[in-house]
């Protein structure tokens, strides 16, 4: 039996169906900016990019969760 995902990952298949971007893609821009700040990043995600707040958070929060587990 499988579960539903769980945490921000629980957003991605919503991200991509909604902007149209894989999330492998987004992550590669959030890892390419010079910004490092999870709200910092957050804000952009919004600004720059028109993501909504809860899935620019779950996408920071996922790939700089990534980064530190390196």
């Amino acid at each position: 039996m499988t579960g539903a995902v769980k945490g921000p990952a629980g957003y991605f298949p919503s991200i991509e169906k909604k902007y149209g971007r894989p999330i492998d893609e987004w992550k590669d821009l959030i890892r390419s900016s010079p910004l490092t700040r999870h709200m910092e990043l957050v804000t952009w995600l919004k600004t720059t990019h028109g993501l909504g707040h809860g899935h620019a958070n779950a996408l920071v929060a996922h790939t700089l969760a990534e980064t530190v587990g390196r």
